[in-house]
């Protein structure tokens, strides 16, 4: 068997279409939605809406972790504007290609930037969604749990660690654990180029000391200081931003 994984798309429908050359099943691991590329201003939905300008002065303001600037320049921005409305729209549009870029099969959880309630609409026959859910691929236990954990950025699928634990504590045993955020191991979660630490699960990690799967694959933390790392008998893999390498990781058995 061999199945690519991918996580961090962000737009990258391109690259998607491409995904599962050659592979027995593509597994996503979220962040399918680009509002805004921080290697490239113009991109996404917010200079979209509001120019490239109003993006640099954005990002400028979340890098140097003023969070509260950032976040009254963007009231400023939405004055006026039916923000759910826009944003949907621009969401619906790049849902349409990417969905339609997925092969068969694909196996999809979400990611912190991902809206969930918009998946059913867009998701064919052969997309199989999973969150909180396990499913047998080629022999092996995949346990998937979406999503991301508060934090000061405010993405749209942010849910409590409470939440996240009892996703994971629905799982049981599995081969390979599958997640968009990263166990909360400093090395893993550490962004080189943001300069700054992206928030993993410490339920994650206890999980993985309690099951012992074969793998843990992850991705959200852009350029990690560590791309993998063992964990007792567990790989744990950072499985790589595709938004910008459009190259899946490859697992065979």
């Amino acid at each position: 068997m061999r199945v690519h994984v991918v996580s961090d798309v962000h737009g990258n429908a391109e690259g998607l279409a491409r995904a599962g050359d050659g592979a027995d099943a593509l597994v996503c691991l979220g962040d399918l939605v680009l509002f805004l590329d921080y290697a490239d201003h113009s991109r996404g939905i917010f200079p979209e809406l509001f120019g490239v300008e109003n993006a640099d002065r954005i990002v400028a303001l979340r890098t140097a972790r003023r969070f509260e600037e950032a976040r009254e320049l963007g009231r400023l921005l939405w004055d006026g504007i039916d923000r759910e409305s826009a944003v949907e729209a621009a969401v619906r549009k790049q849902y349409a290609e990417l969905f339609a870029a997925f092969p068969t099969p694909t196996y999809a959880t979400y990611g912190n930037v991902d809206i969930p309630t918009l998946w059913p609409e867009f998701a064919r026959p052969g997309t199989t969604v999973l969150d909180g859910e396990r499913v047998e691929i080629g022999g092996l236990a995949f346990g998937f749990v979406g999503g991301g954990l508060r934090s000061p950025m405010r993405t749209p699928y942010e849910i409590d660690d409470e939440a996240y634990a009892a996703k994971l504590a629905a799982l049981g045993d599995v081969d390979v654990l599958c997640s968009h955020i990263p166990p909360d191991v400093p090395e893993l979660c550490y962004d080189t180029v943001a300069r700054r630490f992206e928030r993993g699960s410490s339920a994650l990690l206890e999980t993985i000391h309690a099951i012992r799967p074969k793998y843990a694959l992850f991705g959200h933390v852009h350029q990690p200081l560590a791309r993998r790392m063992r964990i007792g008998a567990t790989e744990c893999v950072n499985v790589g931003h595709f938004a910008s390498t459009a190259t899946p990781w490859v697992l065979e058995w």
